[in-house]
This record gives C-alpha cells, structure tokens and sequence, in this order.
C-alpha cells in the first residue's frame, strides 16, 4: 500500500507535469493571445505612426513593413527627416543628421538588424522554417513579477529572450544579445498598453535601452497603427543611382 507520504509526492509530480511549459505551447498561446494565426497570416502590411523621447530629444517615426519582408523607417526632428529601410534585398539610409542627404547602401552590421526587423511575423511564428531555435528557460522575474522565458537562437546566430505574461501570454520584454564583428551588444525593450487593432493585439507603449545603462533608453509611444493599407514596393527601394557601400 502506498504511503500518504508517497501518495503526496507523487500527485505534486503529476501537477508539476500538468502544469509544466514547453516552449512551443507558449508560443501557440501568445499567437492565440495577439488574435490567432488566421488574422496574423492575412495582414499583408503594417504602418505605424510614433512619438519617440530620448534623453530630452522628441521626435516622430513611422514604421512601415510589408511582407514578405520590406521595412522602412522614416525619423523626423527638427524638420530633417532620416531614412532607414530594406527591400529584401538590400538596406539603405539618407542620414541628414550626419550631413548626408542623399541615399546611400548601408554596411553589413546595420543590414543585419533591418534584415531581422523585415521578419513580417517576427521570429517565433514558423521558427523551424526560419532555422531559428527555441528553447523553454521557465519562469523569470520582469520588475518583481513572474514571467515564461523563451530563449530564441536565430539562424545567423542572434539570441533574443522573450518573457511573456503568465495570465495573458502577451510578450511584456525582450533581451537581445547581436554580435557584430566578434562582440556581443545587448539592449532590453519592455512593452505594454496593449489594444486591439482590427483584433489584433499591438503594444501601444515601450522602452528600449542599452542593457546595464536604462537612463539612455528610447521611449515609444504609438500614436496609430494602420492595417493593410496600400504601400507599393518601390517605397522600400532606394531612390536614384547606388552609393558605395560603406566598409
């Protein structure tokens, strides 16, 4: 007969194992929490409009992506309006705060980070396609409360954790660890004030820092988000003959 003793042992086994995470679960629940697949899948293009605040300086931005995998970022300050952006083949920039107000190829490390933003459903959604990897790393703590963690290996090596709420699998941080040329540059964005757009789950503030220096991070808040709004392919090329591409 077996023992209350082992008899307790064993049901806390099993509601351990009931209650246990794997990490493809937490994705197929934070996916149902943004909306569910159907209605990710069939948004063909997102522009959002922003504020940004950063070390006293204000600015706007707008975000545009299209997929498969087009990014186009514009920043305006002070009347000058600078250019990020990738059109699935190659990345450009107009930089006016540097001087350089004609459009100009960009270098391989910054090319990288819009290749991976130009990932139209981030790097979870399909990850075995991708040849991404993603390990369950159990529960974490974001500001004092409990968090699952996602450890997310990109193909070309990128390591990015992601901590979703525990109630609602809504993502509410991320670390990032980017090598560029042998070293490693990590930053921390936290989000929040999540709400429906066409039923689709969007944070509608964040803030990003270098990790271990939060006084010089970024504040975004999001002003409007536009779904499937007409965007042509050429938004996303550069404009004019190529520069040379920086070294």
């Amino acid at each position: 007969m077996i023992s209350k003793r082992n008899l307790l042992a064993v049901l806390f086994c099993l509601s351990i194992g009931a209650s246990a995470q794997t990490a493809d679960e937490i994705i197929q629940k934070n996916i149902a929490a943004r909306g569910g697949l159907e209605k990710l899948k069939a948004v063909t293009s997102v522009r959002q409009t922003l504020a940004i605040e950063q070390m006293g300086f204000k600015a706007t931005a707008t975000d545009e992506r299209k997929r498969p995998n087009f990014t186009r970022t514009s920043f305006t300050i002070q009347g000058m309006t600078a250019v990020s952006a990738y059109d699935g083949a190659s990345g450009w920039r107009i930089s006016p705060f540097q001087g350089k107000k004609d459009p100009e190829l960009i270098g391989e490390d910054e090319l990288k980070s819009l290749q991976e933003q130009a990932d139209f459903d981030g790097p979870l959604i399909d990850y075995q396609s991708k040849g991404n990897t993603v390990e369950y790393m159990g529960v974490d703590q974001v500001d004092g409360d409990d968090a699952y963690k996602l450890k997310v290996t990109l193909k070309n090596g990128d390591i990015f954790y992601y901590y979703f709420d525990p109630d609602t699998y809504l993502e509410i941080q991320r670390e990032s660890q980017i090598f560029v040329r042998g070293s490693m540059r990590e930053s921390v964005t936290q989000m929040g004030s999540y709400k429906a757009v066409n039923g689709i789950m969007f944070p509608f503030s964040s803030e990003s820092w270098p990790k271990g220096n939060p006084q010089t991070g970024a504040k975004i808040t999001v002003q409007k988000i536009e779904l499937n709004v007409p965007v042509d392919d050429s938004d996303f090329k550069m404009p004019g003959a190529p520069a040379s591409k920086p070294k």
